[in-house]
């Protein structure tokens, strides 16, 4: 006999190493081969369809079926800046107004009357409530006015001893404004975790749709808005218009029409390096209705018998 050419194993034992054990088996679990069936018989078609298989049934037809709610688009954030007197939006309850002032004040003069309000008013941190519980204010505050003042749940008495440069800026913001105010709430943020939430400054004692002056003076800080939602969007603020205005120092923001029906305002926390910021916020204060519970609101569903003088403005 002739030995075997060359490269080709005549050890059995070799050849099933190197193959694998799958050369030396046969059966089902075989890899496919000419003994095996490639396509599904019968009994594998049964068993498709008991699995809900059903690949070679499509419906006839195809039906249109439209969203249940119409895909909205989220509205950029709008950015005021620049002086102007800005019409944010007009509704059932009237025209929303915004006029801004940057550099209202010169800034050598905002940098004294700055230093001066920072060490001189009274300020201190006021308790409110939220759902029950107790928390410090994240600011300081101090009122001046005839009449005391309740928002939310903290009362402020009343103060008739007005420091004389506030005086002063009550003229000069009442002649800019053409409005007239018997009160004030000041603000401090000492620095840029000291913060206001979303509100509106709509309490009944504010009467009908009130004009509220804002001076800043110190660092700037962001003054967000952003419109109450329609009933029907049950409290979802997803989709409303937003506005931001940076109030630098110096800088007059004047809200008035019916910006306090339509929208919300707040100072939010800001997680960088901000200094102190005054806020001087002018308002007119009224005697509470009677009856009514002080610091909550009152709709007016029918025009105000002064209407066109419960503001303090020239119409």
């Amino acid at each position: 006999m002739s030995p075997p050419p060359a490269g080709v194993m005549t050890d059995k034992r070799q050849q099933a190493r190197v193959q694998g054990c799958w050369a030396r088996r046969a059966g089902p679990r075989a890899g496919p081969g000419l003994n095996q069936q490639p396509f599904p018989t019968a009994n594998t078609a049964s068993a498709s369809a008991s699995w809900g298989i059903r690949s070679q049934e499509t419906p006839k037809t195809f039906e249109f079926q439209p969203p249940a709610k119409l895909v909205q688009a989220v509205p950029p954030v709008k950015l005021l800046e620049k002086e102007g007197d800005y019409e944010l939006s007009h509704g059932p309850s009237g025209v929303s107004r915004l006029l801004l002032v940057p550099g209202f004040l010169p800034p050598e003069e905002a940098d004294w009357i700055y230093s001066k309000l920072l060490a001189e008013l009274p300020w201190s941190q006021k308790t409110n409530y939220r759902h029950g519980e107790a928390y410090e204010e994240p600011r300081l505050t101090c009122w001046y006015g005839a009449l005391p003042y309740t928002y939310a749940r903290s009362s402020l008495t009343s103060n008739t001893q007005w420091h004389p440069l506030l005086l002063k800026l009550r003229e000069a913001v009442e002649r800019r404004s053409g409005c007239s105010f018997n009160s004030l709430l000041c603000n401090l943020y000492r620095d840029g975790r000291d913060s206001i939430g979303w509100h509106s400054d709509d309490e009944a004692s504010l009467g009908h749709k009130p004009t509220i002056a804002s001076l800043s003076l110190g660092d700037t800080r962001v003054f967000s808005l952003r419109k109450i939602p329609p009933p029907e969007d049950e409290g979802d603020y997803t989709y409303v218009d937003r506005i931001q205005v940076p109030l630098s120092h110096g800088s007059l923001l004047l809200m008035s029409g019916s910006t306090q029906d339509d929208w919300q305002h707040r100072v939010a926390k800001e997680y960088h390096e901000r200094g102190p910021r005054v806020n001087l916020t002018f308002r007119t204060i009224h005697e509470e209705p009677e009856g009514h519970r002080a610091g909550t609101k009152l709709r007016f569903t029918v025009q105000h018998p002064r209407e066109t003088s419960e503001s303090g403005c020239d119409d």
